[in-house]
């Protein structure tokens, strides 16, 4: 079994299968469990297949969605798999600009409102050649 993201270097491979209308995501051989997780999480069906000998595991867009739905899953997961310091790669056919836009835009967004106002720490001693150590001195 072929995998595009040990041959390129990269950290997921997205690809249309040969002859075939599935989209998949390669991972690099032995990717750490966070990376394959995200996937996960991010609506890709991870699949596995246990040869005897090396373990092969990639991720699909599920096979239901039609293919406008399809390149909008996988654009809308760069945002995320880049922003965890990921490598990806997805070829023009399957990037939809807007989707990956919106999903941008959102990850900026505070999940929970705004921040918490600061808490002020009270002033400690001036610690030696500071300012206000200077002027007591003087």
């Amino acid at each position: 079994m072929a995998n595009l993201a040990d041959e390129y270097g990269t950290d997921v491979e997205i690809y249309r299968k040969a002859l075939s209308d599935t989209v998949h995501a390669d991972t690099p051989t032995g990717a750490p469990e966070t990376l394959l997780a995200l996937l996960d999480q991010l609506g890709l069906e991870r699949h596995t297949v246990e040869t005897g000998g090396p373990t092969y595991i990639w991720h699909e867009v599920p096979g239901h969605y039609d293919e406008d739905a399809k390149k909008r899953l996988v654009s809308r997961a760069m945002p995320t798999l880049l922003l965890a310091g990921y490598i990806v790669n997805i070829p023009d056919d399957l990037f939809d600009t807007a989707a990956y836009a919106q999903a941008a835009g959102e990850i900026r967004l505070p999940a929970a409102g705004p921040p918490e106002p600061a808490v002020p720490v009270p002033p400690g001693p001036p610690s030696p050649g500071t300012a206000a150590h200077q002027r007591r001195g003087a």
